[in-house]
Protein backbone atom coordinates (compact mmCIF):
# COMPACT_ATOMS: atom_id res chain seq x y z
CA UNK A 1 0.00 0.00 0.00
CA UNK A 2 2.54 2.32 1.25
CA UNK A 3 2.43 6.08 2.45
CA UNK A 4 0.58 8.77 0.56
CA UNK A 5 0.15 12.61 1.00
CA UNK A 6 -2.47 15.08 -0.12
CA UNK A 7 -1.93 18.08 -1.87
CA UNK A 8 -2.10 20.00 0.82
CA UNK A 9 0.51 18.08 2.87
CA UNK A 10 3.03 18.18 0.32
CA UNK A 11 2.66 21.39 -0.08
CA UNK A 12 3.58 21.94 3.86
CA UNK A 13 6.06 19.73 3.42
CA UNK A 14 8.12 21.48 0.41
CA UNK A 15 7.64 24.92 2.18
CA UNK A 16 9.55 23.53 5.43
CA UNK A 17 12.04 21.67 3.74
CA UNK A 18 12.69 24.89 1.22
CA UNK A 19 13.51 27.12 4.30
CA UNK A 20 15.12 24.09 6.19
CA UNK A 21 17.89 23.57 3.04
CA UNK A 22 19.44 20.31 2.70
CA UNK A 23 17.14 17.59 3.03
CA UNK A 24 15.76 14.73 0.59
CA UNK A 25 12.69 14.24 2.18
CA UNK A 26 10.65 13.75 5.76
CA UNK A 27 10.94 10.48 7.96
CA UNK A 28 7.55 9.57 8.50
CA UNK A 29 7.83 6.68 12.20
CA UNK A 30 6.02 5.81 15.72
CA UNK A 31 7.50 5.94 19.04
CA UNK A 32 6.06 4.16 22.42
CA UNK A 33 4.81 6.74 24.02
CA UNK A 34 1.39 8.16 25.84
CA UNK A 35 -1.39 6.57 27.13
CA UNK A 36 -2.45 4.46 23.91
CA UNK A 37 0.62 3.00 23.12
CA UNK A 38 1.84 4.80 20.28
CA UNK A 39 2.88 8.69 18.74
CA UNK A 40 3.93 9.75 15.20
CA UNK A 41 7.33 10.74 14.82
CA UNK A 42 7.65 13.40 11.56
CA UNK A 43 11.10 14.80 10.99
CA UNK A 44 13.46 16.03 7.92
CA UNK A 45 15.67 13.81 6.23
CA UNK A 46 19.21 14.43 4.75
CA UNK A 47 20.18 10.54 3.61
CA UNK A 48 18.23 7.94 3.29
CA UNK A 49 19.51 4.50 4.88
CA UNK A 50 20.17 1.27 3.47
CA UNK A 51 16.99 -0.33 4.86
CA UNK A 52 14.39 2.68 5.00
CA UNK A 53 11.66 2.22 2.13
CA UNK A 54 11.17 5.69 0.19
CA UNK A 55 7.45 6.54 -1.13
CA UNK A 56 6.96 9.81 -3.46
CA UNK A 57 3.81 11.84 -3.61
CA UNK A 58 3.35 15.01 -4.97
CA UNK A 59 7.08 15.28 -5.80
CA UNK A 60 7.61 14.52 -1.88
CA UNK A 61 9.85 12.04 -0.55
CA UNK A 62 8.89 10.11 2.43
CA UNK A 63 10.87 8.20 4.30
CA UNK A 64 9.84 5.00 6.59
CA UNK A 65 12.10 2.25 8.37
CA UNK A 66 10.90 -1.37 7.79
CA UNK A 67 9.92 -1.19 11.75
CA UNK A 68 7.88 1.33 11.68
CA UNK A 69 6.28 0.75 7.95
CA UNK A 70 4.39 -2.19 9.83
CA UNK A 71 2.06 0.21 11.78
CA UNK A 72 1.81 2.92 9.01
CA UNK A 73 1.18 1.10 6.04
CA UNK A 74 -1.84 2.70 3.96
CA UNK A 75 -1.42 6.32 5.95
CA UNK A 76 -2.42 9.09 4.52
CA UNK A 77 -0.68 12.82 5.40
CA UNK A 78 -2.76 15.50 5.78
CA UNK A 79 -2.29 19.15 6.52
CA UNK A 80 -5.45 21.10 7.77
CA UNK A 81 -6.50 24.11 9.28
CA UNK A 82 -9.34 24.67 12.00
CA UNK A 83 -9.78 27.68 12.70
CA UNK A 84 -6.42 29.18 14.55
CA UNK A 85 -5.29 25.52 14.41
CA UNK A 86 -3.24 24.06 11.78
CA UNK A 87 -1.18 21.00 12.12
CA UNK A 88 -1.07 17.41 10.31
CA UNK A 89 -3.06 14.90 10.47
CA UNK A 90 -2.75 11.11 10.17
CA UNK A 91 -4.99 8.79 8.52
CA UNK A 92 -4.09 5.62 9.27
CA UNK A 93 -6.23 2.65 8.56
CA UNK A 94 -4.68 0.44 11.03
CA UNK A 95 -5.47 2.08 14.13
CA UNK A 96 -7.75 0.41 17.11
CA UNK A 97 -8.19 3.13 19.31
CA UNK A 98 -6.24 6.72 20.07
CA UNK A 99 -6.59 8.22 23.27
CA UNK A 100 -8.47 10.94 24.28
CA UNK A 101 -5.83 13.87 23.74
CA UNK A 102 -5.86 12.54 19.93
CA UNK A 103 -1.77 12.75 20.68
CA UNK A 104 -0.91 8.62 20.54
CA UNK A 105 -2.87 5.34 18.99
CA UNK A 106 -2.83 1.58 19.17
CA UNK A 107 -2.89 -0.79 16.31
Amino acid sequence: MGITLTESAAERVKTFMEKRGGSVGVRLGVKTTGCSGMAYVLEFVDAVEEDDQVFEDHGVKVIVNPKSLVYLDGTELDFTREGLNEGFKFNNPNVKDECGCGESFTV
